[in-house]
């Protein structure tokens, strides 16, 4: 019998800025599920990556005086640098750049067009640089985009190819219809499907290079590149070999999609209609993460709000951001960091919580001189429940629950006043709770979770330094 395939993908972010917390909240959160599907003995493929083309790039690397490619060398490498950052296990890093992917997105490209899907025409449209995404006057607030106020919209008029939108609104409500569970949660699923029925234009796929050369180039026409959105959408499936490797394609898609809610429309309406003009299936499911701000901010370099990772790692390690952002961040709605919550979750969370329950056991576990050397495996099923329902937090909270019960149990037990014997019996019990509990945190925190199992698989448990030390 053939092992269980497990397909996972962030979405890819452009690499005009550097990598930042808001960002590491998808990806953390994809690496959980990768990890919690290999446990359950799946075969998963896992992928991440880098989105490099399109005009917000194109003018970032002129603005710097550097060649696009070179730029997105450096951008992209600040992006993979993630993977030892934030301690991820993803098999694939994908760039848009990449000359597999772009034979891909070409070939692509001739199946949509080969299906009447696109043509050429003149328009003229509002355009956000920052979505890279056209915008009809009922999107817009106040005459701007609601993603990036902060930016004037361009207007564009010029001869460009075009993807027949309009043709899969009633493809699409019948995908929706038949698949209750494809977006996660129902309410970006009420809000995409009320967005496709409101009517859908086609929208344009490609861009005169002689004004945004980098692109991808559009089959059999040197005067054009392809639409950003068009090329980048592809990754999902070139990242598995398509067209090329049609068995490790067949195999693991359709997958699991994480993306924000500023994608809502792109990863659940604009792909899904490509894929049906290209003959493939569609997406299996598609999880809308919500958005962090800091100190009540959006995200921003110039404002100051633009924590990267390795700012909270280099100093509290992987794991304290790790668990900040499964644990105080709700999957699906907006969530505020500021050093002052972070703080007060380390300190009573992992240093008095998780680090304390630890240290305590391990201390009275010497007096002991040898336990069974066993491994707890398998994960509770209601902590299965909430990681198939995208709940990280509610899973989390579980384990929580048990450091927290196995706390009261020591103090009710008072081992330190216990003879031999019976103080034999109950750290029997405390530290196959331990072990239980490290099981548990494989998926969230992994480092943690290995350094309790080596700690405590006996024969002789000892006292360690501290998981956690507690900051002031």
């Amino acid at each position: 019998m053939s092992t269980k395939k497990y397909y996972i993908t962030t979405t890819i972010p452009y690499v005009n800025a550097e990598p930042h917390i808001g960002f590491a909240l998808e990806i953390v959160q994809a690496d959980v599920l990768a990890r919690y599907h290999r446990l359950l003995g799946e075969d998963v493929f896992h992928n991440f990556g880098a989105d490099e083309h399109g005009v917000k790039i194109y003018r970032k690397a002129q603005e710097l005086g550097n060649d696009p490619q070179e730029y997105c060398d450096e951008y992209a490498a600040k992006f993979d640098a993630l993977k030892q950052t934030l301690n991820l296990d993803y098999d694939n890093f994908i760039r848009t750049t990449d000359s597999k992917h772009i034979a891909a997105a070409q070939e692509f490209w001739r199946k949509c067009l080969a299906n009447g899907d696109i043509y050429k025409k003149n328009y003229k449209i509002k355009y956000c640089v920052g979505c890279e995404l056209e915008k009809t006057d009922s999107e817009l607030v106040d005459g701007k985009c609601e993603f990036h106020s902060s930016l004037e919209l361009e207007i564009y008029e010029e001869e460009n190819y075009f993807f027949r939108f309009s043709k899969y609104q009633k493809p699409l409500l019948e995908f929706y219809e038949k698949n209750p569970n494809f977006v996660v949660p129902e309410g970006k699923y009420n809000e995409i499907k009320e967005f496709v029925k409101r009517g859908l234009d086609d929208f344009s796929v490609s861009r005169l290079k002689k004004k945004m050369p980098w692109g991808v180039d559009i089959p059999d026409d040197p005067d054009q590149v392809m639409y950003v959105w068009f090329d980048a959408l592809v990754n999902y499936i070139s990242a598995l070999g398509w067209p090329k490797d049609e068995k490790k394609f067949k195999e693991f898609w359709p997958g699991i999609q994480t993306a924000g809610k500023d994608n809502l429309r792109q990863q659940t309406a604009i792909w899904q209609a490509m894929l049906l003009s290209a003959g493939l299936p569609n997406t299996k499911q598609v999880f809308i993460h919500g958005f962090i701000t800091v100190n009540g901010q959006k995200i921003s370099k110039s404002a100051g709000t633009a924590i990267a990772p390795n700012e909270i790692t280099d100093k509290y390690g992987t794991d304290a951001l790790r668990y900040y952002l499964l644990a105080k961040v709700h999957p699906w709605e907006d969530s505020d960091f500021t050093w002052q919550k972070f703080n007060e979750t380390y300190n009573a969370d992992l240093a008095n919580g998780l680090g304390n329950l630890i240290a305590r056991v391990a201390k009275l576990a010497e007096k002991v001189a040898q336990f069974d050397p066993s491994t707890s495996s398998g994960q509770a099923a209601e902590q299965n429940k909430f990681l198939d329902e995208f709940r990280f937090d509610e899973a989390i909270k579980i384990i929580w629950e048990r450091i927290s019960g196995l706390d009261k149990q020591i103090e009710k037990d008072q081992p330190w006043k216990l003879e031999q014997d019976k103080l034999e019996d109950v750290l029997k019990n405390y530290v196959d709770a331990i072990r239980k509990i490290a099981t548990g945190l494989q998926p969230f925190l992994p480092e943690t979770a290995e350094k309790i199992l080596k700690q405590f698989a006996g024969p002789k448990i000892k006292s360690e330094a501290s998981l956690f030390p507690r900051i002031k």
